[in-house]
């Protein structure tokens, strides 16, 4: 209960100062690239339920859903605004609607896209799917693009049993310092 209360505050506080800087993003995307400004995603949520979950959508609208490190030459489908966007992780800002929805928290496991199955598979055997994913999580920090599915879940498991309120605070700290540094994206 105690987490899911910080969850609702402090989107709502992020979504009031950041509500500008959010509008400014959502007009260069329309005025930029064909096609919405908020990307649905299908994920796979706590229990390996399925949700749509809002990004900046940062890719032209021809490119497959697949996971981006499946695609062949992924920087060829990423718009010019979304490269920005990606690197400092701003297409995510969206998913504060998630959290206060309650498909997602602050802290979790990152959700998976729906073909996943590999990375669902895993996560259901250690279980870590049992856990409502997050905006930012473990794995998310320890590596995020550069680290391997089994590794992500080893840090997923790792957060499953050892997750505490400081812990959270210790994630959301170390994600805004990586964030602003662009530290771990590949793509």
């Amino acid at each position: 209960m105690a987490k899911r209360a910080f969850d609702i505050v402090a989107s709502l506080v992020t979504c009031v100062v950041l509500a500008l800087p959010l509008l400014v993003i959502s007009v260069i995307i329309k005025f930029t690239s064909k096609g919405p400004i908020i990307h649905w995603s299908k994920r796979i949520g706590k229990n390996n339920a399925t949700f749509s979950m809002a990004k900046f959508r940062t890719m032209y609208l021809s490119t497959p859903q697949v996971a981006t490190h499946l695609l062949s030459d992924p920087a060829r489908y990423v718009t010019p605004v979304g490269k920005v966007l990606r690197k400092y992780s701003l297409d995510e800002l969206p998913q504060l609607y998630n959290i206060l929805k309650g498909d997602i928290s602050l802290v979790g496991p990152r959700p998976a896209l729906f073909n996943q199955d590999d990375l669902k598979a895993l996560r259901t055997e250690k279980g870590v799917h049992r856990l409502v994913p997050g905006l930012t999580g473990w794995a998310q920090i320890n590596g995020r693009d550069e680290i391997s599915i089994p590794e992500k879940v080893d840090l997923d498991d790792f957060y499953l049993h050892r997750r505490s309120f400081f812990f959270d605070l210790k994630i959301i700290l170390l994600t805004f310092v990586k964030s602003l540094k662009g530290e771990n994206i590949s793509h």
